[in-house]
């Protein structure tokens, strides 16, 4: 085409694709090219704002590391993350949420009773719930990947002072579907803000913070995998997370315990909580695959 123009370009470059391109990639592609020239054309994207543009995408590989995810978290500040979780939830199942840049793959297997606390201050939380299927049935043996900050507001993977898998591990349920662990009760924290990421909130006047959670990544033969995360109804950030990942049903409540009242068996601690102490129950439904 030698007569491109900002009116037909987008057309044309619907025109150059070859004949034999996948059917969903074309459909992406174009779509994403439409709203990215209207978008140019809105706002009268001058040359100096897209320099800047590029170089913001080039800092952004500067700061992803295999320990830091920068571009995911710039999905998730700018709610595209959830977004995409929102579009394909199933009604009925419990909610998806953000993943997060911070996940740590290869986490060891934990029994039911571990104790994620070990020698970090802060309340213990006795954490626990059923993992069920759509229909209410308990499911045995599903698989949980569990993990959070330490209550420094970090994660392993951002801290020198932790070990790889502090605050990490995968759980199976039992017969009955459950699951229980102890941990130390999370913290509000600030999402990391030295890169370019911060560079968009400061920019915005918007604040950092994501309320306290716990996150669950749960697989069963049969379902489909949920990737969610679970918040206090107390943390004074529910309402404005920063990362838009907090839904009516992600919301867990603790209950505070007296002193003298922890379980005497099933958990590493037992024998070992002579002081107040948190529960939280929250059950996750899975979906069955489609």
């Amino acid at each position: 085409m030698r007569n491109v123009t900002k009116d037909n370009l987008t057309e044309v470059f619907d025109s150059y694709f070859g004949p034999d391109t996948d059917p969903r990639f074309k459909e992406v592609m174009n779509t994403l090219a439409k709203h990215l020239h209207a978008f140019a054309k809105e706002v009268e994207l001058t040359h100096a704002e897209w320099d800047r543009g590029i170089a913001f995408m080039e800092r952004m590989t500067e700061f992803t590391t295999k320990e830091r995810h920068e571009f995911v978290l710039l999905s998730d500040v700018m709610g595209l993350s959830s977004l995409v979780d929102m579009i394909n939830s199933v009604p009925g199942g419990t909610s998806s949420s953000v993943l997060g840049p911070f996940h740590v793959s290869g986490s060891p297997t934990i029994p039911i009773g571990f104790d994620m606390k070990r020698h970090y201050p802060g309340p213990v939380l006795l954490a626990t719930g059923v993992v069920r299927s759509l229909d209410g049935t308990p499911i045995e043996g599903a698989e949980l990947d569990i993990w959070q900050t330490a209550p420094n507001g970090l994660y392993s993977s951002q801290d020198e002072e932790q070990d790889t898998y502090s605050f990490h591990g995968i759980q199976y349920t039992d017969a009955d579907g459950r699951y229980a662990f102890t941990t130390v009760k999370p913290v509000s924290y600030e999402v990391p803000t030295d890169g370019p990421v911060g560079d968009i909130l400061n920019a915005a006047g918007r604040h950092a913070w994501r309320p306290s959670h716990l996150h669950f990544i749960a697989k069963a033969p049969g379902h489909r995998t949920l990737v969610s995360e679970v918040f206090a109804e107390d943390d004074p950030y529910l309402d404005e997370d920063a990362v838009f990942g907090v839904r009516s049903d992600l919301i867990m409540r603790y209950e505070e315990q007296p002193a003298g009242t922890f379980p005497e068996e099933g958990f590493d601690l037992s024998g070992k909580v002579d002081d107040p102490w948190l529960k939280v129950e929250f059950d996750l439904t899975l979906v069955p695959e489609s």
